[in-house]
């Protein structure tokens, strides 16, 4: 008996492993023990694996794990398991042939701040029947309000006129094109959702584009990723704060914008998206329906969230192709030669597009390289799937590691390289490839696309006729900095060019 206590666990080490086990069931109560779950890195308790993370970069943490995991992983992000998706192919089978079951979407703590209530989420954080009324209403508007169209063509043409007019104030110095690229982007989303666009002089118009574009860093920012991971001990960082201020103020002007239109309103002659909107809810309450989505809140929301989305992406992809011309010269000689020959000094039409291949090319590497949104908003499990072998359990945040698709190797010759050829053929025409989807695939994809396509396209062609990109005075090509600027979205860091007018122009 004596030899058989000597033989048996302390009570030490009992206590230590009962102790272990409890902290993984509190900490890792998601965790399945019956059925083959994605593999990853081993987390800390509460932590999860925090440590492991760079909150700067997060996206290449996690392409340097996918590396060794694979294409379907999890991590722990603080307490809560989430399953990163890797590659273009697992993607694509994800997003596009699991569509349903990928498809809700995972809000994280700082979204709540963007909305006054649960039924006012607009369209990119709802879910459910919301969400498919919200994101169908809009769809259709969008289009009859020229999204794709010639009507909104001659918009986006007769906006690069103001545009241009700026960087023409410069006379060739050294200026910053930020602001003003945002502004004339916005203008178009503007006169698609309000009917009018505004001037870059107008201190409601510029205040509610740096707020909106304010917030995208932020919501990138570290300290906001601590937020999601743990609200209830980071809720009074600077950063939220600053997030909840500029939401609130924006919301407001948002409301007066609306509140100008209603006085004017026309059921017969609705002039852009929010008057549709308005139409559509005094029909539904002439019935005596009151209770349906459309309510103000949540044309409040859609409006940012239309707004923000309609300005941010392709305004960044703009000033991301100014500064690689800049940085590549003889790329930006083969651009102005093609538009030369094709074009010469006539005005360009989307029409041009099919005889402008090596610009078509050049445009769509920039939005590959670039890599603006190297995590696609995260979605959301919408029932228990199995998924390439692995178990996934409802409810499970899933996020599309965007930077894996546009920088896989496998699918891209020289993936981390700007390289126009990707997107050529021997013969110098343009080919399309599979694993270019900037504005992410299936029921969550970009509602937009067919706008940014055709405002990177008349932007860029514009300002490359009219316009030699150089660097500053004294900075050589090489010392333009193509690091991004950490935020929700990859903004090129804070630079200067030179608009230098080309002549004949």
């Amino acid at each position: 008996m004596e030899n058989l206590f000597l033989q048996s666990p302390s009570i030490t080490t009992l206590l230590g492993i009962v102790a272990i086990l409890l902290v993984f069931y509190v900490f890792f109560p998601n965790f399945d023990r019956q059925r083959k779950e994605p593999p990853g890195p081993w987390p800390l308790p509460v932590f999860g694996n925090l440590l492991q993370l760079d909150l700067k970069s997060p996206h290449s943490t996690l392409y340097e794990f996918s590396k060794k995991y694979g294409s379907v992983f999890r991590v722990y992000l603080g307490p809560q398991k989430v399953v990163i998706l890797a590659g273009y192919e697992t993607v694509k089978q994800a997003l596009v042939n699991h569509a349903v079951e990928f498809g809700d979407r995972q809000v994280p703590a700082f979204a709540d701040d963007l909305h006054d209530s649960h039924s006012s989420k607009g369209i990119i954080f709802a879910n459910g029947e919301l969400w498919k009324e919200m994101r169908r209403f809009a769809l259709t508007n969008l289009r009859d309000f020229g999204m794709g169209k010639k009507a909104i063509e001659d918009k986006i043409i007769e906006e690069t006129q103001y545009l241009i007019k700026v960087f023409e104030e410069h006379g060739g110095q050294p200026f910053s094109p930020a602001r003003s690229i945002n502004y004339a982007v916005s203008n178009i989303i503007g006169s698609i959702v309000y009917g009018s666009r505004f001037e870059y002089s107008d201190p409601e118009f510029t205040s509610m584009v740096e707020r909106a574009n304010e917030n995208l860093r932020l919501a990138g920012s570290p300290s906001i990723q601590l937020y999601n991971m743990f609200p209830w001990m980071f809720k009074w960082v600077t950063n939220r704060m600053r997030i909840r201020k500029n939401v609130a103020d924006n919301r407001k002007q948002i409301k007066l914008l609306i509140g100008r239109l209603q006085e004017t309103l026309n059921a017969q002659m609705c002039r852009g998206y929010v008057d549709s909107f308005l139409v559509h809810k005094q029909k539904l309450e002439d019935l005596g329906i009151t209770d349906s989505c459309y309510n103000m809140e949540n044309l409040v929301s859609s409006v940012g969230n239309i707004f923000a989305a309609g300005t941010d992406t392709t305004g960044t992809t703009l000033r991301w192709a100014l500064l690689i011309m800049a940085k590549y010269p003889q790329i930006q000689d083969q651009v102005q030669e093609e538009l030369s020959r094709v074009v010469g000094s006539r005005q360009v039409k989307v029409e041009d597009r099919m005889n402008l291949p090596y610009t078509d090319a050049v445009i769509h590497e920039t939005q590959r390289l670039a890599n603006i949104l190297p995590i696609a908003i995260a979605h959301k499990t919408s029932t228990d799937v199995t998924f390439q072998g692995y178990f996934i359990k409802k409810g499970t945040p899933v996020y599309p590691l965007m930077t894996s698709v546009l920088w896989d190797e496998s699918e891209w010759e020289t993936a981390r390289t700007f390289n126009p050829a990707h997107f050529l053929d021997k013969n110098g025409k343009f080919v399309k490839r599979d694993a270019f989807i900037p504005f992410s695939a299936g029921r969550r994809a970009c509602p937009g696309e067919g706008l940014a396509r055709m405002e990177l396209f008349l932007f860029f062609t514009f300002l490359l006729q009219r316009f030699r990109f150089t660097p500053p005075p004294g900075v050589t090509e090489d010392e333009l900095d193509l690091t991004p600027f950490v935020g929700f979205t990859l903004n090129p860091s804070p630079h200067e060019l030179c608009a230098v007018s080309r002549e004949g122009f």
